[in-house]
């Protein structure tokens, strides 16, 4: 019998974990709706507005990093939210709805005023949307309406908009997308929960500047040469993620959904691990496409098997009580480089690295075969993270 791979998240139950976030792969109701089709258990509605607010978008809007062959390590945007308004999306609603009434429909929202925030929210609970997300978080783009980050990046405001929300939230529950744009992200999450909203999404893109074009100087993506800071995701982003899904958990009393870096089963299970119910995924279905969800099926059930878990709901948080302060580490725990001369391939790697950032402790036979000095050798664990075919490990001294 395979594990109940549904969780429950702020009173819905979600067939499974994954969740298309808003993005261009939920702009369009046919293409969430092959979403939906090939596994997803719901998808977030990219950002919408009511229909007087005008957004005008510039192209080309994507950026990206390559790193060690692999592409989009890391991808950046100057997207701004849907040009399609309420009396588009909430059409949307009620057709995916219809369509796919055991699937999860969330709205994300955005307005510039609290008549602007309520009316979205009523006209969606109208047309039958399950969640609201609200966007406190874009980090470009708009702030000179008070919109995105500009919410997201300041308490009181954070606080007030999402009462104002969940006041006018009638029927279905409403979640406050954060920014990690911030210098701690707990005030933010504590504001949500004090307006009386129901979860957190943690986070959104982070603000960044992906490159510069070294022939013509100019920043990229490029608009007819010139450029701007934008919301960079995809892998690269992960820690940062994790960094703020567990703290949050950890710290505040409020369902988390999380959201930025989640690229395979292994990351999903990662962010499960650190207190998540709800997982949303947005670069790595614009790279892959759709068909990702059967990866990250298979292998979440198949992990959880290995575990003898029968229920996802049971890996939630088992990794929370393990994080802690530097000052409470063990200062008697010691390990030290062990290297496999069978598996070694002499590239060196490891002796340049010790060499000249570590200890000194890494040093070549007369075949070029590393051996590490257990004198010099304090176990800082760099040389594995440089080693390609996993020759070297950290083992545990014993006294």
């Amino acid at each position: 019998m395979k594990p109940d791979l549904s969780l429950e998240f702020c009173g819905v139950r979600f067939p499974n974990p994954f969740v298309l976030a808003a993005a261009p792969t939920t702009d369009d109701a046919e293409m969430v709706a092959r979403g939906l089709e090939a596994g997803w258990a719901g998808a977030v509605l990219k950002t919408t507005s009511v229909e007087s607010e005008t957004v005008e978008l510039v192209y080309p809007q994507m950026g990206g990093i390559e790193w060690n062959g692999q592409k989009l390590h890391g991808m950046i945007n100057i997207d701004l939210i849907s040009q399609r308004h309420i009396d588009q999306v909430e059409k949307d609603v009620a057709t995916l709805k219809k369509a796919f009434p055991q699937k999860v429909i969330l709205a994300s929202i955005m307005g510039s005023r609290r008549e602007h925030w309520q009316e979205l929210v009523g006209r969606l609970e109208a047309a039958g949307v399950d969640m609201i997300e609200c966007s406190f978080s874009c980090p470009h783009g708009m702030p000179e309406r008070g919109m995105g980050s500009t919410i997201g990046q300041n308490p009181e405001l954070t606080e007030r908009t999402a009462r104002w929300v969940k006041e006018a939230a009638k029927r279905v529950p409403v979640v406050i997308k954060l920014t990690p744009n911030v210098t701690d992200i707990l005030p933010m999450a504590q504001a949500v929960k004090d307006s009386g909203a129901d979860a957190v999404a943690a986070i959104n893109s982070v603000l960044g500047l992906i490159g510069i074009d070294l022939d013509t100087y100019s920043p990229l993506p490029s608009v007819d040469g010139m450029g701007i800071y934008g919301g960079f995701t995809g892998p690269a982003i992960k820690p940062i993620a994790l960094h703020c899904v567990s703290k949050i958990a950890k710290n505040i009393d409020i369902p988390v959904a999380a959201v930025g870096g989640i690229n395979s089963w292994r990351d999903a299970a990662e962010f499960l691990l650190v207190g998540a119910r709800n997982l949303q995924l947005c670069t790595a279905p614009m790279h892959f496409g759709f068909r990702i969800i059967d990866d990250l099926l298979d292998g979440l059930s198949r992990y959880l098997e290995t575990k003898g878990l029968t229920r996802v709901e049971d890996l939630v948080g088992l990794a929370l009580p393990k994080l802690t302060t530097y000052e409470h580490l063990s200062r008697a725990h010691k390990v030290k480089s062990v290297i496999d001369p069978e598996a070694c391939i002499r590239c060196d790697l490891c002796y340049i690295a010790c060499r000249d950032g570590g200890h000194m402790a890494i040093q070549l036979d007369a075949e070029r075969l590393p051996k590490t000095d257990d004198d010099k050798c304090v176990g800082c664990a760099l040389c594995p993270l440089v080693c390609p075919v996993q020759a070297i490990s950290m083992q545990r001294i014993t006294a």
